[in-house]
């Protein structure tokens, strides 16, 4: 059963919602789309990225909130639930009206002008309309299967977010029925996006054109003898979380196997047709869901905008896109071994300006030191591919003790998450799932060593997942360590998720869901007390997300004994900052750039002992208390210093990135005042960290 959420819809004066905070971080994407200063091709994947992320809050956050209406009956015995799902639905109406407006008005012309044509079928030429009906009778019709609806053919299974066609008829079928709905369902198999033959365009330049625009020029062929009056594109969008009930189900992967296909077939919670789609026919849809109006968005151009993402991968325009950037390296002497390395000293690696490539050595050679006899590491997100889940394998098949902690249940990832939990056990690898009822989001990788007569510890510790793509454009950072004290602890983390014991008392470690909310708080409140005393006082913090109140009841209390403290909040926050009386000594910003801000980084002054943890949570209650999480301590003060320099101060600075929430909760960009140099803290580290290769020419 999924859990109520109706206490968290209860907002108080002293808290911003969080749904509508978190779609204002949709807009600040948006904004992206239409900052004409950014490359064309990626202020198209911006537009995308939008679009997933509207996606996956309906799949996950409006689903949520609907099913906690309705384990008690009807939604109308939830006039608070109503209210926040309506000013959803006029958020969300507004923002994909926004979406297709920047699409068809500002994005796809400046694309064509540049050369990049995405044509539809009233403005492809003869030769292209040839070639296209040739292209639907030999790719596309053979894999259709047009449904005329009558009682031996319901309504079909619709999958969720798949694309899918309406069709209103005149006349009789066959058989002498006057059959007047059919549905026509797109192959998955066959490409959404579909690339002109060069030589046919008139204009030179690349020519797409969608799927979709193809079966509608030719949906006619499909009907013969009947005449097509109307028909629309569709789609769907289900409720994506699994929920299995842990205490039940003896295998917890055969369980989430099983959810998986039903994954595909969850409630409905939206429906998408094109803005042209006649009344009768949304509304007979709307029926067949189970929605109501509100439910209902007609768009201008494709009903999944995500797809658009095939013409910025298919596109070699150099000019069109950012330049291209080379990581730096973080290790002092590359061709030391790591672990040689490690005894001199503490690695800190901030990604994406500094190669991931240092952690998968790091793993690597664990997986082939004959002196090395274990393993043990966690797995959240990794990918179908994964050098680092292949050097577990080698570790596990040469016979050293190699331990996993795979999450099955990081969302839309469970399937890869499974594979690899197959892959690891075939191999002799001991794979644990973790702790019932608890997602183990923590990110520790931990190397035993025999050194002489004894064995020593080698651990890393990050913000982020071991996933080699995402740590392209993911900001984050991560610490390679043979601290004793360190490494133990992570030591103890292991065998408290394998053994479920109670985790020994830890000096170094934040761990969640027993000590990490107490430990913030006490941080917190330390501050203030130094406050209290007459002395600076200072909190820095970035995360992705603020929204535990607990936490932000302890920010305000802070802001009044005279803390200065500014967050750092990518996503939703719903702590109101600058509020006389409660909140005026705190200063809240988000950064959009090109890379996503991921790492999360806490910062007490703390009486000029400059406190720095790194942390896998955000300051949300699940992060707190429904998630396995370590928050791990900076001990090095070169290393402190470079957390200060990268991590927090550019970003206080950057006038360029930078939004600032207002009590109101809306964001103001921050602009370069006169005469003031612009700053992007991105692109400052860019410069600083990484190595940007020569400028490509078209």
């Amino acid at each position: 059963m999924k859990p109520d959420l109706s206490a968290d819809i209860s907002k108080t004066s002293a808290f911003l919602d969080r749904e509508i905070s978190q779609l204002m971080f949709n807009r600040r994407v948006l904004a992206q789309a239409e900052d004409r200063s950014i490359p064309l091709l990626e202020r198209l994947r911006y537009l995308c990225i939008a679009s997933s992320n509207l996606d996956e809050f309906f799949e996950v956050r409006v689903a949520s909130l609907l099913a906690a209406g309705t384990i008690d009956g009807a939604l109308s015995n939830h006039p608070a639930l109503v209210a926040t799902l309506n000013r959803i639905s006029d958020e969300c109406h507004a923002l994909v009206a926004h979406q297709y407006e920047i699409l068809n008005q500002e994005v796809l012309p400046q694309l064509a002008e540049a050369g990049v044509h995405l044509v539809r079928h009233n403005e492809r030429n003869e030769a292209q309309r040839a070639w296209v009906k040739e292209y639907f009778d030999q790719e596309v019709r053979p894999l259709l299967t047009p449904i005329g609806l009558d009682p031996a053919h319901p309504f079909p299974q619709v999958v969720n977010k798949s694309l899918n066609f309406i069709v209103s008829l005149s006349g009789k079928d066959a058989f002498g029925r006057g059959t007047a709905i059919a549905i026509v369902k797109a192959p998955r198999v066959l490409p959404r996006i579909i690339r002109l033959p060069d030589h046919l365009s008139d204009n030179g330049g690349v020519s797409f054109c969608l799927l979709s625009s193809v079966i509608h020029a030719h949906i006619s062929d499909l009907f013969a003898g009947r005449e097509v009056l109307a028909y629309s594109q569709f789609r769907v969008t289900r409720d994506s979380d699994l929920w299995v009930d842990e205490d039940e189900v003896k295998n917890l992967r055969q369980a989430l196997k099983g959810e998986l296909q039903g994954r595909q077939f969850g409630k409905s919670v939206r429906l998408e047709v094109a803005m042209n789609c006649p009344p009768e026919l949304s509304q007979f849809l709307l029926n067949q869901f189970g929605l109501d109006q509100s439910r209902l968005y007609a768009v201008n151009g494709p009903v999944n905008l995500v797809r658009l993402t095939e013409i910025t991968d298919h596109v070699n325009k150099p000019a069109l896109r950012f330049p291209p950037f080379i990581p730096g390296n973080a290790r002092k002497n590359a061709n030391l071994d790591i672990f040689a390395e490690l005894r001199q000293h503490d690695i800190l690696l901030h990604h994406p300006y500094q190669t991931f490539q240092t952690v998968i050595d790091f793993i690597r050679s664990a997986a082939t030191d004959p002196h090395v006899v274990a393993i043990k590491q966690t797995i959240y997100r990794t990918g179908m591919n994964s050098d680092l889940m292949e050097s577990l394998i080698l570790a596990a098949q040469q016979g050293k003790e190699v331990t996993v902690i795979v999450e099955l249940k990081a969302r839309f990832d469970e399937e890869a998450n499974i594979n690899w939990a197959d892959k690891l056990e075939q191999a002799g690898a001991q794979v644990v799932y973790g702790v019932v009822g608890l997602k183990t989001h923590a990110k520790v990788a931990l190397v035993i060593r025999r050194e002489g007569h004894k064995l020593r510890y080698y651990a890393h510790l990050g913000t982020g997942n071991y996933h080699p793509s995402t740590t392209k454009f993911y900001t984050d950072f991560g610490l390679l360590t043979c601290h004793d004290g360190i490494a133990r602890e992570v030591n103890e983390v292991f065998i408290h998720l394998t053994s479920l014991t109670k985790p020994h008392r830890l000096s170094h470690l934040w761990l969640a869901p027993f000590a990490l909310q107490n430990e913030i708080i006490k941080a917190i409140r330390n501050e203030a007390r130094i406050a209290r005393a007459g002395r600076p006082a200072r909190i820095i913090v970035k995360i992705n997300a603020l929204v535990d109140e607990s936490v932000i009841r302890a920010l305000y209390a802070a802001s009044k004994d005279g803390v200065k403290i500014d967050l750092i909040v990518r996503g939703a926050c719903t702590l109101k900052p600058g509020v006389p009386g409660l909140s005026e000594n705190i200063r809240v910003r988000s950064i959009i750039g090109r890379f996503l801000e991921h790492s999360r980084i806490y910062y007490f002054r703390n009486d000029l002992a400059h406190d720095i943890l790194l942390a896998s949570a955000d300051w949300m209650s699940r992060n707190l208390f429904r998630r396995i999480e370590v928050a791990f301590p900076v001990l090095d003060k070169q290393l402190k210093r470079r957390v200060l320099a990268e991590g927090l101060n550019p970003y206080l600075k950057d006038n360029t990135n930078a939004w600032e929430l207002e009590p109101s909760g809306q964001y103001q960009r921050r602009k370069p005042r006169a005469k003031q140099a612009a700053l992007s803290a991105q692109q400052h580290l860019m410069e600083t960290l990484g190595t940007p290769s020569p400028q490509l020419e078209e």
